[in-house]
């Protein structure tokens, strides 16, 4: 086995972590963002709805922003803020759909 081989491991294993925690963190800040909406939002989609549509709307903000030509969704800080748009706008999308 050469010091290729475990360099190559060391790597893979790195951006798995990376990856692995970037996904958790869009899931976090998408439950956070659709339970603040439930909170506000009396009536609206309910607790599991809002959550639902926060976690979405997180993700798609991650995809969205990749497809920016900046990577914005890269780092500690453009991941959280894409989630966060993200999932702010997913949940003001449906709460317009729900009251027309």
């Amino acid at each position: 086995m050469s010091s290729n081989d475990t360099v190559q491991e060391h790597l893979d294993l790195d951006v798995t972590s990376l990856v692995v925690c970037l996904l958790t963190g869009f899931l976090v800040i998408g439950v956070v963002a659709g339970w603040l909406a439930a909170r506000r939002a009396r009536g609206g989609l309910g607790l599991a709805g809002s959550i639902g549509v926060g976690i979405l709307g997180a993700f798609a903000g991650g995809f969205l922003f990749g497809l920016a030509p900046l990577n914005l969704e890269d780092g500690l800080i453009g991941a959280p803020i894409a989630a966060a748009v993200g999932a702010t706008g997913a949940l003001w999308i449906a709460g317009r759909f729900r009251r027309a």
